[in-house]
């Protein structure tokens, strides 16, 4: 058994190389980008790989490399099913329509007349969306049909950069405000303002479209809840302060009694659909108190897991544990599979 691992620091990898080494599993660092990395993977029985949506490089080809080694027979973390839709809205649309998943009901044109048609009839507020972003990025209220409209013509003119550097840098100052980041890391995001990110230089604008969803009222928190495999851990997270998003607040409540059993079974549902090795669920409530899924993720952020305290299975049962890595769980479903095959 040899595991191949692209190793991105700060990363899930950095857990996975530490498991293997801990459990004495034989791994060997590849790089993912080299032009011969089919050939490095030629010894190996499974390939792991945390990709993330800030680096462009990994974007341009890493769903397309993973479909490919299905052809080879190796064990791949993501998968193609698992990360098929990852950092992708439009897609998540059609994929939720598909396997009738309750959701937010949304409206996506690819035409500025269309769109414009669609504004005349609508109520507001809705949601506006961009395509891609983490961390409630490109994520706006839209109270009435003049900003929608505005919206509109910009979509379709001069499109929307994948990173806000105003908007970024207003973040980050509210979340240095109630002594979530350093003062540092706030200075690094006012230097964003006059120098971009280099995703956002090598990105193209986002443009020709629009995404709009409807506004669910009500909810001051989301509920997100990561499955993987036939184990879930969830956490409440609270909306930012006079804000209706929730994600990116950096306000978490890790407690399981907080945590209502109906997200639970609705995500081990909805991902018996999916097949995802991974995935992290979004929820809202609507009026009738019923969970709608409103994004979901392959792999979901590493700095707080060690504040869960156990997980349910697929039997909803709840099992007490100090959780002191979900990837590891992660791992052992690859080394799992590999076996098996």
């Amino acid at each position: 058994m040899r595991i191949a691992i692209h190793h991105r620091p700060h990363s899930y990898s950095d857990l996975w190389i530490e498991y293997c080494q801990h459990h004495n599993i034989q791994y060997k660092i590849v790089d993912a980008y080299a032009n011969d990395i089919l050939e490095q993977l030629a010894d190996c029985d499974a390939f792991m790989w945390h990709f993330h949506q800030e680096d462009y490089k990994s974007m341009l080809f890493a769903k397309q490399l993973i479909f490919s080694l299905k052809h080879t027979g190796i064990v791949v973390y993501p998968n193609i099913d698992t990360c098929m839709y990852f950092d992708d809205k439009l897609g998540q649309k059609y994929l939720f329509e598909a396997t009738n998943i309750s959701t937010i009901p949304t409206y996506i044109f690819y035409t500025k007349q269309e769109a414009l048609n669609w504004i005349k009839k609508a109520t507001f507020p809705k949601v506006f969306k961009l395509r891609t972003g983490a961390g409630a990025a490109n994520v706006k209220i839209v109270n009435n049909n003049r900003q929608a409209r505005r919206l509109v013509k910009k979509a379709f003119r001069f499109g929307f950069e994948q990173y806000n550097r105003i908007n970024g840098f207003k973040d980050r100052l509210k979340r240095f405000n109630i002594g979530k980041g350093s003062l540092g890391w706030l200075f690094k995001g006012f230097v964003r303002i006059f120098i971009s990110t280099e995703f956002s230089r090598k990105h193209p604008n986002e443009m020709g479209y629009v995404y709009f969803q409807d506004f669910i009222p009500n909810n001051g928190f989301d509920i997100r809840v990561l499955v993987i495999g036939n184990r879930a851990i969830a956490k409440k997270r609270i909306n930012r302060k006079n804000d209706f998003r929730a994600s990116g607040s950096f306000n978490n409540i890790f407690d399981e009694n907080q945590i209502d059993i109906k997200y639970i079974k609705a995500a081990f549902e909805i991902n018996k659909k999916l097949k995802m090795q991974s995935v992290a669920f979004d929820f809202l409530l609507n009026s009738d108190c019923k969970p709608l899924l409103t994004e979901i993720s392959y792999c979901s952020g590493i700095k707080n897991y060690r504040f869960y305290s156990g997980y349910w299975t697929e039997d909803l049962q709840w099992h007490e544990c100090n959780i002191t890595d979900f990837c590891n769980f992660i791992i052992e479903d690859v080394i799992s599979l590999a076996e098996n095959k």
